[in-house]
């Protein structure tokens, strides 16, 4: 009986310190995990604050739909617009604005495009999708964007890994599947490189020099007219003068005679 009642207390006494050991060891665990959270987080580099995705990211893919997101950081101005410098392979011709926010609209560059119009709210995203002809025949593509606010804050995603090491500010990358048999590449399309400022052409330049030479000659005529005029009317001055002492001479010599 002794012995029982022995072993009993020791059990009795034991229990609570195994079971505090064991809650101090789950607490040592959660811990130890959320630490290795932490750490893993911080060794994660920052999600990329523009995005493009693809309906078919494959190589030389036809009529392919790309969504660009780029997320809002400012906290006092909203976009004003998203310039995109296409990758080799992706002409600007190719290109042709799909859903975009209200009020904006496409404009092609010589390397690309813009897409901008009204500022957006303050904390909205820019979202807006476009259609391109053909994708390159490539593993991957990058869309370099530049932002622009309203407040003419400018934020550029246009840097690429380089060495195995993630960017700073990485420009949006899509990863393409391998082409589908017997896909080829797409005829060039004709360029859409904006028009330059007007320039006179030949043909108004030369008309400028007709015109200038035609008001020379004018004023050359002009010029030979009121020569001749006054050429005249000297030798007339002199006729008529001439003619005037040959008649006094005539006549003092008639009263002479007479």
């Amino acid at each position: 009986m002794t012995s029982a009642a022995t072993t009993s207390a020791t059990t009795t006494s034991t229990s609570p310190q195994s079971s505090s050991v064991s809650a101090n060891l789950r607490r040592a665990g959660l811990t130890g995990a959320a630490a290795l959270t932490a750490v893993l987080a911080l060794a994660v580099p920052a999600a990329a604050h523009a995005e493009v995705e693809a309906d078919k990211a494959q190589a030389l893919a036809e009529n392919v739909t790309l969504t660009f997101v780029s997320e809002a950081e400012s906290a006092s101005a909203g976009f004003r617009e998203v310039r995109v410098v296409l990758p080799e392979g992706i002409a600007p011709a190719d290109v042709s604005l799909g859903k975009a926010p209200k009020g904006w609209s496409l404009k092609v560059t010589a390397d690309g495009y813009v897409v901008g119009g009204p500022a957006l709210r303050t904390g909205v995203d820019a979202e807006y999708q476009v259609k391109v002809r053909q994708l390159p025949d490539a593993d991957e593509v990058a869309f370099k964007t530049v932002e622009t606010y309203s407040d003419g804050e400018i934020s550029r995603w246009i840097e690429l890994p380089e060495d195995g090491e993630e960017a700073e500010q990485p420009a949006p990358l899509l990863k393409l599947k391998a082409a589908a048999p017997g896909a080829t590449p797409l005829a060039p399309s004709p360029s859409a490189s904006p028009t330059p400022s007007p320039t006179p052409s030949a043909g108004a330049t030369l008309s400028t020099n007709e015109t200038t030479a035609a008001e020379a000659g004018e004023k050359k005529d002009d010029d030979g007219s009121s020569t001749g005029l006054l050429v005249g009317g000297a030798i007339a001055a002199v006729l008529v003068l001439g003619g005037g002492a040959w008649w006094l001479v005539k006549r003092r010599a008639s009263v002479t005679g007479g």
